[in-house]
C-alpha cells in the first residue's frame, strides 16, 4: 500500500465524527429534570422542618412585635439581605410597618433610621454575618429589641437576640452544598409565617388589606363603592310617569345605557323611583303587539326595578349583575330616591371587574 493511501485512510480516521453520547456539553434531559426534582424535594423538607421548631421562642417574637410602638427593621447580608427585603415588604403589607435597612449602610450613618422603639430581625444563616456583628451591640445599646433568624443557635447573632428562630438546614439544594437555597427557602418560609401569625393577631382584615394595596384588584373590589362608578345628574336616563313611549324611546337613546328609569321629578332632578324600562322590554313588546301608539311609559314601565344602594361596594353590584344575568343598575338612596345608575361598562371602566 502506498504511504499516501496510508495517510489518506489515516485522515479519513481522524476526521470521523465523534459518538454522540461522548459530545462534550451534551444535556442528559432525564437527568437535569432528577436534579431539579430533587431541588424541590431537599427546599420542601427544609420548611417542613420548620414546623416543629415553631416554639417559645417563635411566640416570644411575635410578643416582642406585638409590644413595640416603633417599626420593624429586618436587615441581612448577601442572599440574606434579599429574604430580608421580601419578609419587610411581606410585614409591611400585612399590618407590621416594616422596612429593611443594610447593615453596611447602617454602619455607616443609616443607624440613624432604627429608633428605640423599634424592632430589628437581624437574617444570616451562619449567625456571624459581620456587618450585622457590628450594628447590634448599637441597635441593642439604644434599647431596641432583637431577633435573629439564623440557622446556628449557637451563633454570636443568636446568643445577642431577645428571641431567637432557628431556620438551619440540613444541606443546601445546590449540588456543592454551598449556595445558599434550602437556607433562604426556609428564611423566607419562617419570615412569611411571622407575618402571617401577627396579621391574625392584629385582627388585619380583608379592607385592611386593600387599603395598603389600593393599585391592585384586591384594592378596587374592597374600596370601590357604588358611589364612586355610579352616573349621576344629567347623566342619570329617565323621564317621568307621564312621558309618551315615544319620549321613553328617546332617552334611552340619548343616554346610551339601554334603559330609562321612570320617577317623579324633585326640582328638575329625579325623585322617587317608580319603575324601569328596558331595550329589553321594547323587543318584547313589540313581539307581543305592533300597536304602541297613544302609549304612556307608566303603563308598560317594571314598577320593581333591580336596584343598589350608593354605598354598597361596586364589587356588590358586579356578582348582582352576574347573578340576575343583567348588565345595569338603578342606584337609589334610603328614601327610594334615585340618585345614580351603573352598567357593566362603568364597572370595567373602573377595573372592578
Amino acid at each position: 500500500m502506498s504511504q499516501s493511501r496510508k495517510r489518506s485512510e489515516h485522515s479519513t480516521t481522524d476526521s470521523a465524527e465523534p459518538d454522540s453520547a461522548e459530545t462534550p456539553g451534551k444535556l442528559d434531559s432525564q437527568a437535569l429534570i432528577a436534579r431539579a426534582r430533587a431541588v424541590l424535594e431537599i427546599e420542601a423538607a427544609a420548611v417542613a422542618a420548620l414546623a416543629s421548631r415553631v416554639d417559645a421562642q417563635f411566640l416570644r417574637a411575635v410578643e416582642i412585635i406585638l409590644q413595640s410602638t416603633g417599626r420593624v427593621i429586618v436587615s441581612g447580608v448577601g442572599k440574606s439581605g434579599h429574604i430580608a427585603r421580601k419578609i419587610a415588604a411581606t410585614l409591611a403589607s400585612t399590618g407590621t410597618p416594616a422596612y429593611f435597612v443594610h447593615p453596611a449602610e447602617a454602619a455607616h450613618g443609616d443607624l440613624g433610621m432604627i429608633q428605640p422603639d423599634d424592632v430589628l430581625i437581624a437574617l444570616s444563616n451562619s449567625g456571624s454575618a459581620e456587618e450585622l456583628l457590628v450594628i447590634v451591640p448599637f441597635v441593642k445599646r439604644m434599647g431596641a429589641r432583637m431577633i435573629a433568624m439564623t440557622g446556628r443557635a449557637d451563633s454570636p447573632l443568636a446568643q445577642m437576640s431577645d428571641a431567637h428562630l432557628d431556620v438551619g438546614v440540613a444541606e443546601e439544594a445546590c449540588s456543592l452544598n454551598l449556595a445558599p437555597t434550602a437556607s433562604t427557602t426556609a428564611a423566607l418560609a419562617m419570615g412569611d409565617a411571622l407575618a402571617v401569625v401577627l396579621l391574625d393577631a392584629r385582627g388585619f382584615g380583608p379592607e385592611d388589606f386593600a387599603r395598603s394595596h389600593p393599585g391592585g384588584t384586591l384594592g378596587r373590589r374592597l374600596l370601590t363603592h357604588v358611589r364612586d362608578v355610579m352616573r349621576t345628574g344629567e347623566t342619570i336616563p329617565f323621564v317621568t310617569p307621564e312621558a309618551s313611549f315615544a319620549e321613553a324611546l328617546l332617552e334611552i337613546s340619548r343616554k346610551g345605557m339601554g334603559m330609562t328609569a321612570i320617577c317623579n321629578v324633585q326640582e328638575n332632578m329625579p325623585g322617587k323611583l317608580l319603575g324601569v324600562f328596558t331595550d329589553g322590554d321594547l323587543r318584547r313588546l313589540l313581539e307581543r303587539t305592533g300597536n304602541i301608539e297613544g302609549l304612556k311609559i307608566a303603563d308598560v314601565m317594571h314598577r320593581s326595578p333591580r336596584c343598589i344602594a350608593p354605598e354598597a361596594l361596586a364589587a356588590e353590584a358586579a356578582s348582582m349583575m352576574e347573578q340576575l344575568s343583567i348588565t345595569r343598575l338603578l342606584v337609589v338612596d334610603g328614601n327610594g330616591t334615585l340618585v345614580g345608575a351603573l352598567n357593566t361598562q362603568d364597572l370595567l371602566t373602573a377595573k372592578v371587574i
